[in-house]
């Protein structure tokens, strides 16, 4: 069955996991969102075991003989395990496409298979998606077209518990130019910023263009999104300048924190696939990690090794027992300490020190 990326989504939400799923396409927002629905899905039916087969760089292709073995095998650890298949360029050639019409044929009971592939068009498909669509879901992400974008940023909001009116919705459409990777970060910038707001009233919270610019404008000067960029950047003179701000205006650590952890964990995830000589561009995918933003997280991998980053989380633990009074000190002066030895070198000798 062909579905769109969004009623995927909604159908996992509720509905039972189907054994075969295909989402492609170049809107690399839409697919990894949509997997990432499946691999939640997974995990709610108690699904633990994964197993990741991909095609690498230079055309070089899946181990189909290994990938043929996990299809027949029982699972160790679990009763089902989810099988993915990740395909770049949307072509398994003779040899996969085979493999994976025969599982569509006779699906295995242990196995839910997962293909994504970011290219896509209606001439890549052929008798392996056709064979996955009879048995599952195929979901395709073909581009927003820009009359699509004003909607689809309008739905996006009120997924998140707010109720815009046209002007706002426009102006976010207009800022972002048609790239869907920054509208979605727009609109998480947005419910970052009113997380601390009361509940919001029956139908979401107003959003108007008026507020929105405000929110904005505020949001331009000092704020989190711009303090990490400046650590990771290695700017630590802007890292001093944006933490004074910020304490100016009144912020709580505890409402930083948690983007900063979050950013911690995600490169010291990377940081250890770079030191065991993995595939970082893979590892990047897999943190979400968008084209625009990794020059900033190599520059931040150039500085820190895995021990680096286990010691910047350790510090964050300690700002955040010292916000919530469980720990004698300054909350501030500890996350200045360490948001300037995330901008520079040798972390672990910086925190340390202080």
């Amino acid at each position: 069955m062909d579905v769109t990326p969004e009623q995927l989504v909604a159908q996992l939400e509720s509905g039972p996991l189907q054994p075969a799923y295909l989402i492609a396409g170049a809107e690399p927002l839409l697919v990894l969102e949509a997997a990432d629905a499946v691999r939640a899905a997974a995990r709610r039916d108690g699904i633990g075991e994964r197993e990741v087969f991909e095609a690498g760089a230079g055309q070089r292709e899946p181990d189909w003989d290994a990938m043929s073995a996990s299809f027949n095998a029982p699972s160790l650890f679990a009763t089902r395990r989810l099988v993915e298949l990740r395909l770049p360029s949307g072509k398994p050639g003779k040899e996969g496409a085979k493999l994976i019409a025969e599982f569509c044929a006779n699906p295995s009971p242990d196995v839910v298979l997962l293909v994504t592939c970011e290219d896509w068009s209606r001439s890549h498909g052929g008798d392996w998606s056709q064979a996955i669509g009879r048995i599952g879901r195929v979901a395709v992400a073909w581009p927003v077209k820009p009359h699509e974008l004003p909607g689809w940023i309008d739905r996006r909001l009120r997924s998140r518990g707010f109720s815009p009116d046209r002007d706002a919705v426009m102006h976010l459409a207009e800022r972002v130019e048609g790239n869907l990777l920054a509208a979605a970060q727009e609109v998480e910038k947005l419910a970052l910023l009113f997380r601390d707001a009361p509940d919001a009233p029956r139908g979401g919270r107003p959003l108007t263009l008026d507020t929105l610019q405000s929110l904005v404008a505020d949001a331009s000067r000092y704020d989190v999104f711009r303090l990490i960029d400046a650590a990771m950047n290695g700017q630590p003179a802007q890292v001093v300048r944006i933490l004074a701000g910020l304490r100016a205006e009144g912020d709580a650590v505890p409402a930083l924190l948690g983007m900063i952890v979050m950013e911690l964990h995600r490169g010291g995830a990377l940081a250890q696939v770079q030191a065991k000589g993995g595939n970082l561009v893979a590892a990047f995918k897999a943190q979400r990690v968008w084209d625009a933003k990794q020059p900033m997280y190599r520059r931040a991998l150039q500085r820190h090794a895995p021990a680096a980053w286990e010691a910047m989380l350790v510090q964050a633990g300690l700002v955040d027992r010292i916000a919530k009074g469980r720990a004698p000190g300054d909350a501030w002066v500890a996350l200045e300490r360490l948001m300037v030895a995330l901008a520079e070198r040798g972390a672990t000798r910086l925190l340390a020190a202080g």
